[in-house]
């Protein structure tokens, strides 16, 4: 079983165009976020996917991995599962989505998803997210919440808060959902073949999709919390948070 790490990047994002590219530490963005998921020791290959020849020739200049995919997708799982296609993966093999725009991934993020799906042979998909008492991460639209079972299986996928706590005094925590997902490749390749049902449309969450057509979701804890770049303004948060490199998990 071969284990693939694909980073989907696109230069042209509506909030921030060229954010693969964006400068961290005299590094593109896209480098940083490869250079910390390659210390990821479950991973048997990390490549970035992407339609611009501008993020090629970056990767290239920092010796990774690269593959051009067509500049038609709707979004990074649609690329990452042509990257799927074009690596000849078999159908058992698992796929890591490394989100581009999360330069504080750490390697035990990916350990746990991949962890996640061979230990659960029945889920085709894993996620994480990292237990919050932040009350207005809670409150945040932008950030989203997902409630579990028992088993760790995805209930439901939110923008609102949830669950909802009815009584003040409760003791009070949620789950907040960070983007990185891993797939048995045979499952991504029929997932973004899935139309898009009621929840995905009225949330605006991908992920409704697998649940709506009736595929679990496990949901892996996370150590760690990451912080996301969506726009320049998030950029110069982050910079905040970087004292060179907190020392990653692994």
């Amino acid at each position: 079983m071969t284990v693939a790490g694909i980073i989907p990047a696109r230069f042209k994002s509506t909030r921030f165009p060229g954010k693969p590219l964006a400068d961290i530490g005299g590094r593109p963005m896209i480098q940083y976020v490869y250079e910390r998921a390659r210390r990821a020791a479950r991973l048997d290959r990390l490549l970035v996917a992407t339609d611009d020849s501008r993020i090629v020739e970056a990767v290239r200049r920092f010796g990774g991995e690269v593959l051009y995919t067509s500049p038609d997708h709707a979004s990074g799982t649609d690329r990452l599962a042509e990257a799927g296609r074009l690596l000849g993966l078999l159908d058992d093999d698992i796929v890591v989505n490394i989100q581009g725009d999360e330069p504080l991934v750490e390697p035990v993020m990916i350990h746990r998803l991949i962890e996640a799906l061979e230990s659960s042979p029945e889920y085709p998909m894993a996620t994480l997210a990292f237990r919050s008492a932040s009350r207005a991460d809670y409150l945040n639209p932008n950030i989203v919440k997902v409630v579990v079972d028992c088993r760790g299986r995805a209930l439901y996928f939110s923008r609102s808060p949830i669950p909802a706590y009815r009584d003040a005094g409760e003791k009070f925590e949620f789950f907040r959902h960070l983007g990185f997902y891993a797939y048995r490749h045979a499952f991504l390749q029929t997932f973004t073949g899935l139309p898009a049902g009621i929840l995905e449309e009225a949330e605006k969450l991908e992920q409704l999709r697998a649940m709506e057509h009736g595929y679990g979701i496990l949901v892996a804890p996370s150590p760690v919390e990451t912080q996301g770049v969506d726009t320049p303004e998030d950029l110069a948060k982050l910079m905040t948070l970087l004292p060179e490199e907190r020392p990653l998990k692994e």
